[in-house]
Order: C-alpha cells, then structure tokens, then sequence
C-alpha cells in the first residue's frame, strides 16, 4: 500500500492547501490520473498519482494546509488483481484495516498533525489508523437526525477570496449544490441564521477573524505570503534607482485604433503595444535583460515578460515566454489568455515563474505614476501611469494632447543610469511616434 507523498511543486514552494478531491476512497486510479486539485502560494494545480490501484485512505480536508513530502493518498495496488479474482469466482482479500479504537484515534490525531498542517510521513500501518476519521468532498458529516452541517468542498479560489473578504467562515455555509461544493451564491446569500449551534471554525477557511474590537487581522498566508517574502527580498538586496519621464501617447492611441479597425476579431490593448515597445528595448539594452550572478551580471538570451496582474487572490505576475518571437497580435492575445486565466485562478506555477522584466501598467488603478518594486530576481521593472488629457506643446503649438508618465525601476548593480535612461527614452520614442518602431521590427 504505497503512499503517494505531495510531490515538490517548484520554485521552492513548502506546502500547499487542498482545495477538493478529485477521487474518493475506493476508486480505481491510473498512473498520472489527477487525484487532487491543490492551492499553492502561486496558482490552483490539480496533481497526477504516479501509480495505479484502489484509493484506501484519503489524508486530509479541503481547507487543510499539507506540506511537502507528506502523505495525499494511500492507494492499494493488489486492489486491481484481487477484484479481478473475484470476477473469475474466487474470493477477493481484504485491503480495508478497520477503524481503530477511539482512543488510537487521538493517539493519531496527535501524533501525526501539527496546528492544521499535516506533517506525518506516514508508515505501513498509518493508513488504518487515519482512514475513518477523514471526510471526503460531498459526504454528509451530519448526525442520522440530518441536523448537522454537511461536509463541504470549495472548488473556486474565487469563492473563497469572497468568503474572505466577507468574514464568513465557510464551514458554516450550507452548499445549495447536492455534491456539497460551495458556490458564490452560497457565500453571496449566505446569513448567520444558517449557522449550526455549534460550528468547528477551520483556520484556513476564517482569514479575516477580529482580533480586538477595532481591530482586523489579515494573516500572511498562500499568495499574500509568498508576494510579500519577494518583495522584501527585493527591497534588501537590491540597492534599486526609478527614472520616469512624461510621454505624449496621443500618438499610440492612434496607432491601435488603426490595427484594430484593420482586424477587429484581433484587437491589440495599450499594453501590449507598451509590452512589445519594451522588448524591443530589451534587445538593444539587453543589461536589463537579465541576473545577478555570485561574480557577474548574466544577460539572458530571452525575454520571458512579466506583467503584474490583479485578482481576486492578489496580485499576480504571468509570464509570456520568448516574448521576442511573437508578433504584436499574438503578444496582445498571450496577454489576454493569461490575465484571465490569473483571474479564474487556472494558471499553472509555470506559467508565474520564470519571467526577465516586468511590466506594469497601474494606471488602470487612475495612478499617474509609481516607483514600483523589482520583481526578484529580475533587475528591472516597467510601470505605466494612466492616459489624461494634459496642456503639451506639440509641434511649437501649446494643444491638449494625451499624456502618460513612464517609470523604470532597475537594478544599479546591473547597470548604470545612462543604460536605464537610453531604455527608457527608446520606449517612450515608440510610444510617441509608433512608426519609429517599425525599423526594430
């Protein structure tokens, strides 16, 4: 009866939290069958079993947070053979231990979880001890009386951003739906009266808890953690300098009203004329392309763009991989696939990582300007402010005209400020006078 650990999903990622069970207790499994949808500090992943067999044992509840290297799933791989016997007329063997004894049970439940984070290994002999005492997704948890609540399951990041944010512990949400998963409208029409007269509050489902009257706390967990660990890291190690100028970009709203009314079916958005723009300086200014090595600035042959996303579960940076190969079109429809996949909680850890220069564009949030910090270990970082109408003197002709304002974070360890500056003025060129670009092309 191997047990099938939760495998290391990258980028140093410790543990993750389960969102639902994609499989039950006596289910028959295959190799590399998804068997779990897990919540990583990074994105929603559903994670493949190696091996196939029958599921014995399940280890832990949607909500709980399990840490890497701890057991998932306990899967009996004589279940196949022994039911095949018992289509041939012989009796099958036994592959359920019963539950053990109340007391063992304690015994366990001490022994092998810490706070609501699974940290036991597991051995031969765990899966018997544990396998009564866990839920599954959409088995009823309530008494014969039915007076109960139900067990329940969260699929959607979403949901649970929303119970959050509304201070609803979800364990006390009766799901609407038969299979016992939680949709918005559960959390949305969700009153107290629904409420059991006594509810076990989970941790993780209860972010938003007051502390004192008057008093919020908001804990560092899952994604909030892990941004803000980058971002202090950003702050200690890289002795970073912002330049910024003002750009007349009446120019660039012109030059995408034109592509898009050439082909509708594929419209380019602003960022990503900015996005494309920026690349282009990255293959002339490549030191801003690149990482900080133990005894060297190691410039990268590919321009993997970030830009920073915002959604229900924070602030996001998606990665479009060899940026440098795509046309405008394709770069805009790469922008637009992974904002909502960010947005619906689909992107993979892949697709978050990896990324050389990030751009940002935080003047969808009505901000001018910002001296927005480096996405490590990258070196550079691109903001653009939002698009007014401003006095700009055109032509020697005093007019209103369309106006942004551009940032450049960078590393100065990676370069100094006639590089960031000669970058920065190549992009605003582009963005004044689109044409220009043409001859990077």
């Amino acid at each position: 009866m191997p047990d099938f650990l939760l495998p290391d999903l990258g980028e140093g990622l410790t543990d993750a939290e389960i969102l639902t069970w994609l499989v039950e207790v006596g289910d028959e499994v295959r190799v590399d069958q998804p068997v779990v949808e897990v919540e990583t500090a990074k994105a929603s992943v559903e994670v493949p079993i190696p091996f196939a067999g029958r599921v014995s044992a399940l280890f832990g509840n949607p909500g709980e947070r399990v840490l890497v290297g701890s057991p998932l799933i306990t899967v009996d791989e004589a279940g196949a053979a022994d039911r095949a016997r018992s289509a041939a007329g012989s009796k099958p063997a036994a592959t359920e231990a019963p539950a053990a004894p109340a007391a063992s049970e304690a015994a366990a439940e001490s022994s092998e979880y810490s706070g609501n984070v699974l940290v036991g290994y597991g051995t031969s002999s765990a899966p018997a001890r544990r396998r009564g005492r866990l839920r599954r997704p959409g088995a009823a948890a309530s008494a014969s009386n039915g007076s109960g609540p139900v067990a329940t399951s969260v699929i959607s990041p979403v949901v649970r951003k929303l119970a959050r944010d509304r201070g609803i512990d979800l364990a006390a949400v009766r799901p609407s739906d038969p299979s016992g998963v939680i949709r918005r409208c559960d959390v949305e029409e969700f009153s107290p009266v629904q409420a059991p007269a006594a509810v076990s509050r989970e941790p993780a489902e209860a972010a938003v808890r007051p502390a004192a009257a008057g008093i919020e706390r908001v804990p560092l967990a899952g994604l909030r953690k892990a941004m803000a660990d980058k971002l202090s890291r950003s702050r200690r190690e890289i002795p970073e300098a912002t330049v910024w100028v003002d750009v007349d970009a009446t120019g660039l709203l012109e030059a995408r009203q034109a592509l898009n009314a050439a082909r509708p079916d594929e419209p380019v958005s602003v960022l990503a004329l900015v996005a494309r723009f920026c690349v282009l300086g990255l293959q002339r200014y490549r030191e801003l392309n690149s990482r900080i090595g133990e005894d060297a600035v190691e410039i990268l042959p590919d321009v993997n763009l970030g830009f920073a996303a915002q959604t229900p579960r924070g602030l996001v940076v998606p990665v479009v991989p060899k940026a440098q190969a795509l046309t405008t079109r394709q770069l805009s429809a790469a922008l637009t696939a992974r904002t909502d996949a960010a947005r619906g909680g689909s992107l993979t850890p892949a697709e978050l990582t990896g990324g050389t220069f990030t751009v940002n564009n935080y003047g969808v949030f009505g901000v001018d300007g910002s001296a927005a910090i480096i996405n490590h270990p990258e070196v550079a970082i691109l903001g653009l402010g939002r698009i007014i109408d401003r006095p700009w003197v055109h032509d020697g002709t005093l007019t209103v005209r369309q106006v942004s304002q551009l940032t450049l974070s960078f590393d100065h360890r990676a370069c100094d400020g006639g590089v960031a500056g000669g970058f920065l003025r190549f992009v605003a060129d582009c963005i004044e006078n689109p044409v220009t670009a043409l001859g990077e092309l």
